[in-house]
């Protein structure tokens, strides 16, 4: 998943350089108040919940804040929010797609697609790019966790399909319908993972080259701005010389 979590990682630094916590926030409190509205509020009993806290918990979202976004789901006035995805490609035939919770289909479609045509890209229908990806449950921790040896054994007793190790920390990966079982095993053994989310993972990367790239860059920070959007996934590949420099942006 090189091309997604290279680019959130360039993400997660822009937002921290440009204060942008309160829609971060914002995000993060949709998904949670969908999350309890759609399950049980008690994160005990509603898996997606329990991860949409954990992700809060993990940009410090405050406990009020979480709290009051639980209670928002349980109130007769809360949105009602759509669930919906998107796929396109983008410079460079990059694929890519979009998630987002959305209280007006149209407008959230119709903002997509200028983005999409903006930046040299194309949205297209359902299914056009998600054949490149594979549905996966991804659970991430620290490296100070353990090394890498340590981290195949516990993926192996967790139930997980495989472990990957690297300078970011470790990612362990599942099938969706492992995915509770498996993040509940590994919690019990390492504590509460950074991240835990089912997720699209390219099947392959690839390559772009710089002036591609730089498009493609402005594109996927559009999208991912978007009050709307929760996650954006893409197959792409950058240069460590244009990611240098755009993490340097």
């Amino acid at each position: 998943m090189a091309g997604h979590s290279q680019f959130k990682n360039i993400m997660f630094r822009k937002g921290k350089q440009d204060a942008q916590r309160s829609k971060l926030f914002s995000k993060l409190s949709r998904e949670i108040t969908v999350s309890a509205k759609l399950g049980m509020p008690d994160p005990a009993h509603n898996p997606r919940l329990r991860a949409a806290i954990a992700a809060a918990k993990q940009q410090s979202m405050s406990k009020d804040v979480i709290e009051r976004a639980i209670k928002k789901a349980q109130g007769g006035d809360a949105e009602n929010y759509d669930e919906v995805r998107y796929e396109g490609y983008g410079p460079g035939g990059i694929a890519i797609i979009v998630e987002a919770l959305t209280d007006n289909r149209n407008r959230t479609a119709g903002d997509i697609r200028a983005a999409f045509s903006k930046f040299g890209g194309a949205m297209g229908e359902n299914g056009s790019v998600s054949f490149m990806f594979q549905r996966v449950g991804s659970i991430m921790y620290p490296g100070s966790v353990g090394d890498a040896d340590a981290m195949l054994e516990a993926a192996i007793e967790a139930g997980a399909d495989e472990s990957i190790s690297g300078s970011d920390g470790h990612e362990f990966l599942c099938r969706p319908d492992d995915f509770a079982a498996v993040r509940d095993a590994l919690e019990a053994k390492l504590g509460a993972p950074q991240s835990a989310k089912i997720v699209w993972k390219p099947s392959n990367t690839v390559a772009v080259n710089d002036t591609a790239g730089e498009t493609l860059a402005k594109l996927l920070e559009a999208l991912d701005d978007h009050d709307d959007v929760q996650n954006v996934y893409a197959n792409y590949e950058l240069s460590d010389a244009l990611m240098e420099k755009l993490s340097a942006a």
